[in-house]
């Protein structure tokens, strides 16, 4: 067992199985000894949908990794050379590949005996979105083993990542410079609506968290509940055993009670033949006497 055959296996399952599976081979490490193995394993987390759904697609899907990270090669490409006509031409080709994927992805939840919803949809579509723009985000999404999706966020194509800032587009300005009341409307929109997103995305996260904490808490009421079995068993084994044994303890006891008696009785019985037989030696040396004739 190490650890990457361990990751391989659970990131495979349905996110409700992940937890109890996580503790079975953590637990497995730390009977065989490897401690560091099991707290290795234990601290592997559960994937939200979305990153189901994405690693999903990777491991039934493998077909569709090259063509995908070649397109996103093409588009940063064609982003450093400001080639125009190009990007208008591959932008198209990509919203209809991450379309087409993230409905594969549907597909394959659906198939794997659970759908997910239009906002974990939306979550592998942004997963993708990172995939093209950065290279760091397709090598992680090529493992097969996220555990949230890539919300990297993107302007026009250029993704954020780390400290990098992407390119802001022009925004709108009216005459007097500021921005129109509908373009500060929307911008507000969209803030409010990408806060909304990243709570949603927390709140999630913390569910995954406390059910995990419940999870453990079961398999840790559940070993204890087999110690106490196994404790309970052992009482009763051994009380069980103390019964046999005073049963035997009470028969050693009359047999030893019925062996004494019979000593007893053996004793009165050889003083009594004893008194007889002097008595008797006593009357023949009586009788001998008389019958001598004198001398």
């Amino acid at each position: 067992m190490d650890l990457d055959a361990v990751a391989d296996e659970l990131y495979g399952l349905l996110p409700s199985d992940f937890t109890a599976v996580r503790n079975e081979r953590a637990k497995a490490a730390r009977d065989a000894g490897d401690r560091h193995l099991a707290e290795q394993i234990r601290r592997l987390r559960r994937p939200t949908l979305a990153a189901w759904a994405s690693n999903l697609l990777v491991r039934k899907r493998p077909q569709e990794i090259g063509p995908l990270l070649e397109l996103g090669q093409a588009l940063r490409r064609a982003h450093q050379e400001l080639n125009a006509e190009q990007l208008r031409e591959l932008s198209d080709k990509r919203w209809q590949v991450i379309s087409a994927l993230a409905r594969q992805a549907g597909t394959l939840t659906a198939q794997a005996g659970r759908r997910i919803s239009e906002d974990a949809q939306r979550e592998v579509k942004e997963t993708l979105q990172a995939v093209l723009g950065d290279p760091a985000a397709a090598r992680q999404w090529g493992q097969g083993r996220l555990t949230k999706p890539l919300t990297v966020p993107v302007t026009g194509f250029t993704v954020v990542t780390g400290n990098q800032r992407a390119p802001e587009r022009p925004r709108p300005k009216a005459a007097s410079g500021r921005l129109t009341d509908l373009d500060t409307a929307g911008h507000r929109r969209k803030q409010q609506l990408e806060r909304a997103r990243r709570q949603a995305s927390d709140a999630e996260r913390e569910l995954q968290e406390r059910e995990d904490e419940l999870a453990a808490a079961h398999d840790a009421q559940r070993q204890a509940k087999q110690r106490q079995q196994h404790a309970e068993q052992r009482v009763a084994d051994l009380t069980q055993r103390l019964k046999k044994a005073e049963d035997e303890r009470r028969q050693a006891q009359a047999v030893a009670r019925q062996a004494r008696d019979r000593a007893r009785r053996g004793d009165r019985a050889v003083r009594e033949a004893r008194r007889r037989a002097q008595d008797a030696a006593a009357h023949v040396r009586e009788l001998s006497e008389r019958v001598q004739p004198p001398r």
